[in-house]
C-alpha cells in the first residue's frame, strides 16, 4: 500500500488509458433556446480536486450548503465555465464574454430566448448575472447577495425584463457560533402519536443547528431589472420555494416555520405557501401545513392538505394543488384518492375542482384553455392514468391511457411540449388544433427508436409522423416549425457520440449543429451485445455483453468477467422480462465506471436483469434471495455458455442497491470468486420504515427485513469482498455506518475484505483523487482475486 511520509495511506491512480479519459476536458452541455433560435453550449468543469470538496460544508436540514458563497456545496454541483451561443439558421457563434476564471450555476433563459440568467461565483458570494445571446454581453445585476441555500433557482417575468430570486436579508451578521462546551443535553421525545419517517440524512441535530439554519436560510425575495435595480419585497423568511405567475404579476412562495425537527428534512417542516402580489403583500393563504412526520410508511401514502402547488402554464395566473381525499393513507378504501384544485387571480374565490383521481396525483400537462392531461399514478400496482380533462368545464375526465408505467413496449408515448411566450412548457396542438403532438421512446425487443406521432384528442387517432433509424438513437430536443417539420434532434449511433442535428420530415438526411468528438477513442474497439437467457421459472432476463477491443474467442478464449447490476421489482413477469437492445447508443464510460475495467483485459456484462417479481399481489421481496439467485445463476451460465468467462474468475459488484445485491450474492452463493460493493446498506433493521420498493415496515415483515439483510449472513461470505463508502454520504438508508458495521462483521468472521473510505464524498463520487482511487482499487481486487486466481477447489 502506497503511504505518505507518515505512513497514512495516499490516493493511487488507474492505469493508463484511464487516467487520461478521466483528464479530457467534458463534452459541452447544450440547451436550445425558447425562440429555437439558438444554442447555448456550455463548458464544464472537470473532475474537481478533492481541495474543493474539502472546502467547509454545512449539513442541515437534508442540505448540503457551502457557508463561503451560501450556495450549494461544492459536492453536490458541477459548475459551469463558460458559454457559446450558436445561430441554429448558419452555425454562427458568440462566445459570453464572462470573466477569467468565471464559474458559474443555474443558467435560465429568458422567455424571448434573448438573454440568459445565472449564478456567478465570486469570493464572498453568488452574483446574479444576464448574458445577451446575440452579442455575448455578460453583466452582473447584483452583488453578491444571492441565497442559494435551499436552491440556485430563477424566474424571468413574462415581459422578459425581470428576474426573480432569493437574496441574503440586508445586515446579515456573522454566522452563530456553537458554544465551546455543551449547555446541557439534546433532547427528543415523543408521545401517542405515531411518526414512521424513512431515513433521512443531513438532519438538525441540535440546538446550535437550528441557529446556522436559522442564519443561512433565511432570505428575502428580490426582484432585479435588467436596468440594474434590485427591489427587495416582502419580510425575510426560510423560502424554500418562490416562483412568478406566468403574466408575471403574482409570487408563489412557500417558506417554513417552526417547530423545527431532528427526524425529518426542512421540505417537510411545519409550512406555509401564499401568493404574493408584485409589492411583497400577501393575497392568499394556499396552505398551512403542520409538521408531516407521521405519513404513513406505503409509497402511496401523502400528508394531507395541499400538495403540488404550482401555477398552470397555459393561464396568466391560475393556481393548481392537488389534496387527498383518503386522508393521506392508501389503507383507508376510498374510490376517490385525490381531488385536483384550481384557483384564478385575483385569488378571493372558492377553489374549483379540476378532477377527481382514483390514484395519486403525478401532474398536469397544460394545453390550452379546454386541453389538459392530467397524470395519476399508484406505485403499488405500478399503474398509471391519463386523464383529459377540459379547464374551462372542470369536473370530468376523459380517460386517455390507462397501463403499467414499467411496460416500456407499449408506451404510447407524452405530449411533447414547446415554451409559450412566457416560457412555460404547453403541448403543441396541430390540425386545426384538433390534433396533438406525441414523443417517445420507442422501446422494442431490438432497441429504442425515439418516435414523434399525432394524436387526434376527439377519436383518439394515432398517426405517426417519424421514427428514428433502426442505426440511430434520436431523440427530440425541440421544433423548428409549428407543424413539425423541422425539428433539432439530439443524434447518436454505435460508434458516433451524440450531436444535435437539424432534420427534415421529407426523409432528407439531417444537418449537423454540433460536432463534439468522441471523449474516449480509446474504447472506439470495444465491441458489445445484448445477450438474452431465460431464468429456471422461466422469466426472460438480458444483459449487455461488452468484450475488450482485439478480443476473439477462438483464439483468446474464456476471460475474467464482471457482472454489474442493479436489482428491480416488478408485480408482472411479462414486463419484468422485456428486452431493449442498445446497440444503437453511444457509450463510453465515466466518472468511477465500471466499464473501464474494459482496458484492463476484463469482459463486463453490464445491467444483467434482477428482477424480482410479486405476482398476484405477493410481495417481491419475500423471495428476493431465491429470485436474486437464480437470476445470477442464469447469467453465469449464459456468459460460460458463450465461451466468453469461466466459472472460476466471475466476479459481480454494484453501487448502492447494487452492493447490497453484491453482498448478499456473495453470502448466499458460491457463483462468483470476488466481489465489489460501493455505498451499499447491508443491514435492513437500520431502515425499519422501508427501502428502496419494500413498502412495509420492519415490525410487519421482519422475516424478510432478516433475510434480505446480508448482515445477518456475514458468517457465509466466503469470497473476498471491496467495500467502498463515500464518508458524508447523503442517499436515504446508506449512511458510512452501513458499510462500517458489514466490514465489522465479515472481519470478526474471518472473511477476506477490504473496506475504504473515500473523504468528503457523498453517495456518488466527485473527487479527481476519489474517482482514480476507487478505479485503482477495482483493478487491484479483481486482479488479484479473479485474473490471476487459481481455480476453486
Amino acid at each position: 500500500m502506497a503511504q505518505s511520509g507518515d505512513g497514512a495511506p495516499v490516493y493511487r491512480q488507474p492505469p493508463e488509458p484511464i487516467a487520461s479519459i478521466l483528464d479530457t476536458a467534458p463534452t459541452p452541455l447544450s440547451s436550445l433556446g425558447p425562440d429555437r433560435s439558438r444554442l447555448a453550449l456550455f463548458s464544464r468543469s472537470a473532475l474537481p480536486p478533492v481541495a474543493e470538496l474539502a472546502e467547509p460544508t454545512l449539513r442541515l436540514a437534508g442540505y448540503r450548503l457551502n457557508p463561503r458563497n451560501n450556495g450549494p456545496a461544492n459536492g453536490r454541483l458541477t459548475w459551469l465555465t463558460g458559454i457559446t451561443f450558436k445561430a441554429v439558421v448558419d452555425g454562427r457563434e458568440v462566445a459570453a464574454a464572462l470573466p477569467a476564471g468565471a464559474r458559474f450555476i443555474a443558467p435560465t433563459w429568458s422567455p424571448d430566448g434573448a438573454r440568459v440568467a445565472l449564478l456567478m461565483d465570486r469570493p464572498t458570494g453568488l452574483e446574479l448575472w444576464v448574458v445577451d445571446a446575440a452579442t455575448g454581453a455578460a453583466r452582473a445585476l447584483s452583488g453578491p447577495i444571492v441565497n442559494a441555500a435551499a436552491g440556485a433557482d430563477l424566474t424571468w417575468s413574462s415581459d422578459n425584463r425581470a428576474i426573480l430570486f432569493r437574496a441574503i436579508p440586508e445586515g446579515r451578521g456573522a454566522a452563530p457560533t456553537a458554544p465551546a462546551a455543551p449547555t446541557g443535553p439534546v433532547i427528543e421525545q415523543t408521545g401517542a402519536r405515531a411518526a414512521p419517517v424513512r431515513t433521512y440524512q443531513d438532519l438538525l441535530g441540535s440546538p446550535a443547528d437550528e441557529r446556522l439554519f436559522d442564519h443561512y436560510f433565511t432570505a428575502q425575495l428580490a426582484i432585479a431589472t435588467l436596468d440594474g435595480e434590485v427591489t427587495r419585497l416582502g419580510a425575510p423568511g426560510i423560502i424554500l420555494d418562490a416562483a412568478f405567475s406566468p403574466n408575471g404579476d403574482w409570487i408563489l412562495q412557500t417558506r417554513v416555520k417552526r417547530p423545527y425537527s431532528y427526524a425529518v428534512p426542512a421540505r417537510l417542516f411545519p409550512a406555509e405557501t401564499v401568493v404574493l402580489d408584485r409589492s411583497g403583500r400577501v393575497v392568499r393563504q394556499v396552505a398551512d401545513l403542520p409538521l408531516r412526520d407521521n405519513i404513513p410508511p406505503p409509497f402511496d401514502a401523502v400528508a394531507p392538505g395541499p400538495r403540488a402547488m404550482a401555477w398552470r402554464a397555459d393561464a396568466p395566473a391560475t393556481l393548481v394543488w392537488a389534496e387527498a381525499q383518503d386522508g393521506g393513507d392508501p389503507r383507508t378504501p376510498a374510490e376517490i384518492r385525490d381531488r385536483v384544485f384550481m384557483l384564478s387571480a385575483p385569488f378571493t374565490g372558492t377553489p374549483v375542482t379540476l378532477v377527481d383521481l382514483p390514484q395519486r396525483y403525478a401532474g398536469v400537462t397544460w394545453g390550452r384553455d379546454d386541453v389538459a392531461i392530467v397524470n395519476s399514478r399508484w406505485f403499488n400496482t405500478r399503474r398509471e392514468t391519463r386523464v383529459l380533462v377540459d379547464p374551462s368545464n372542470p369536473g370530468e375526465g376523459r380517460v386517455l391511457v390507462e397501463r403499467n408505467y414499467q411496460d416500456r413496449y407499449n408506451d404510447p408515448g407524452s405530449p411533447l411540449t414547446e415554451p409559450n411566450a412566457a416560457g412555460r412548457q404547453v403541448m403543441v396542438f396541430v390540425d386545426g388544433g384538433e390534433s396533438i403532438l406525441l414523443e417517445g421512446d420507442g422501446a422494442t425487443r431490438a432497441g429504442e427508436f425515439p418516435f414523434l406521432a399525432r394524436f387526434n384528442l376527439r377519436t383518439g387517432e394515432r398517426t405517426e409522423l417519424w421514427r428514428a433509424s433502426p442505426e440511430a438513437y434520436e431523440t427530440i430536443v425541440g421544433l423548428l416549425a409549428p407543424d413539425a417539420s423541422r425539428l433539432v434532434t439530439r443524434r447518436e449511433t454505435r460508434d458516433t457520440p451524440p450531436n444535435l442535428m437539424v432534420r427534415t420530415l421529407d426523409g432528407s438526411a439531417p444537418s449537423p449543429l454540433t460536432t463534439f468528438p468522441d471523449p474516449a477513442p480509446q474504447l472506439a474497439g470495444v465491441t458489445r451485445q445484448l445477450i438474452t437467457y431465460a431464468r429456471a421459472d422461466g422469466v426472460q432476463l438480458s444483459g449487455t455483453l461488452y468484450l475488450p477491443a482485439g478480443y476473439d474467442a477462438a483464439r483468446d478464449g474464456p476471460l475474467p468477467l464482471v457482472m454489474w447490476a442493479y436489482p428491480a421489482e416488478f408485480t408482472d413477469p411479462s414486463v419484468a422480462g422485456q428486452v431493449v437492445d442498445t446497440g444503437n447508443r453511444f457509450v463510453r464510460p465515466g466518472g468511477s465506471s465500471h466499464l473501464f475495467l474494459l482496458t484492463q483485459g476484463y469482459a463486463v456484462l453490464d445491467d444483467p436483469s434482477m428482477p424480482i417479481i410479486g405476482v398476484d399481489g405477493a410481495e417481491p421481496n419475500d423471495t428476493y434471495v431465491q429470485q436474486l439467485s437464480a437470476s445470477a445463476q442464469a447469467a453465469v451460465d449464459a456468459v460460460v455458455a458463450m465461451g466468453v468467462a469461466d466459472r472460476d474468475r466471475i466476479a459481480v459488484g454494484g453501487h448502492s442497491y447494487g452492493a447490497f445485491m453484491t453482498a448478499n450474492l456473495l453470502a448466499h452463493t458460491d457463483l462468483f470468486r470476488a466481489g465489489i460493493a460501493r455505498s451499499g446498506a447491508y443491514n435492513r433493521t437500520l431502515t425499519p420504515f422501508g427501502f428502496q420498493a419494500e413498502q412495509r415496515t420492519y415490525w410487519e415483515a421482519t422475516d424478510t427485513y432478516t433475510r434480505m439483510s446480508p448482515f445477518t449472513y456475514a458468517n457465509q461470505v466466503n469470497e473476498p469482498i471491496l467495500l467502498i463508502h463515500g464518508q458524508v454520504d447523503d442517499n436515504s438508508g446508506t449512511f458510512p455506518v452501513q458499510s462500517e458495521r458489514f466490514y465489522a462483521a465479515l472481519k470478526g468472521t474471518g472473511a477476506t475484505a477490504r473496506y475504504v473510505v473515500l473523504p468528503h464524498e457523498a453517495h456518488g463520487y466527485r473527487a479527481r483523487e476519489s474517482v482514480g482511487h476507487t478505479l485503482w482499487e477495482m483493478i487491484e481486487w479483481l486482479d488479484t482475486h479473479v485474473k490471476t486466481a487459481p481455480p476453486r477447489n
